[in-house]
């Protein structure tokens, strides 16, 4: 039984393979703390539905006509969008093939991570629970891999980084490297709810939704 401190994950679907979003949706609806509020077969219905159903993660197929995913992804965090929620929203990319360039796109535009569309069922949960949470859905190594080339020209650093404290700094600087907040704490010899506390410091001055994001600006503006 779900409970008050622990609510239901809102899951939607985008994919537009019918017979696999299906599958998707036995898997999820499986879980005792998820469930499906949405399925869409095209890039432009999931952004229509995410606004009407108000999904806490978004699963979303990175290869469709129309639409696909990597700017269905940029439309549901664009400025408007975002502006209209009252709660945090991670997009969860599904792709047939490993370190996609199309992946990294998605990553860009505001997704938390990727997932192979042969993941096993656990695999699945666990990484619906994973960016729910506000974390990365692969390694920082995969995660560098893939924004390895995709900012040719750096962007100058802008003022919020600036502002960020020196322990803020070495908090940031960890974060890019994929430490877990128990891992800074003891890289800064903090406590760990005090890590918590610089991450979110770090976030609100760069206006920036996720650790995910975190490492991409990072990448943007040379940090790395």
């Amino acid at each position: 039984m779900t409970t008050a401190s622990a609510p239901v994950i809102r899951v939607l679907l985008v994919d537009d393979q019918e017979l696999f979003r299906a599958g998707l949706q036995v898997m999820v609806d499986a879980q005792p703390d998820m469930e499906v509020v949405g399925s869409a077969g095209d890039g432009a219905e999931g952004v229509r539905l995410a606004a009407q159903r108000r999904p806490d993660v978004v699963l979303m197929d990175i290869r469709m006509p129309e639409l696909d995913g990597v700017e269905a992804t940029r439309r549901l965090f664009a400025a408007p969008a975002a502006a209209a929620r009252d709660r945090p929203l991670r997009v969860l990319v599904l792709t047939t093939f490993n370190l996609d360039d199309r992946a990294a796109n998605a990553i860009r535009a505001g997704a938390s991570g990727f997932l192979l569309k042969d993941c096993t069922p656990a695999m699945l949960a666990d990484a619906i629970r994973t960016v729910h949470a506000g974390n990365a859905v692969l390694s920082p190594q995969d995660l560098t891999t893939l924004l390895e080339g995709q900012f040719r020209t750096r962007t100058p650093v802008p003022a919020g980084y600036l502002a960020l404290t020196e322990k803020e700094r070495e908090v940031f600087a960890a974060v890019v490297r994929g430490l877990s907040n128990l891992e800074i704490a003891q890289l800064v010899l903090a406590g760990e709810s005090t890590v918590k506390t610089h991450v979110g410091a770090i976030l609100r001055k760069l206006e920036l939704r996720d650790r995910v994001q975190i490492v991409v600006f990072a990448h943007e503006h040379g940090l790395v």
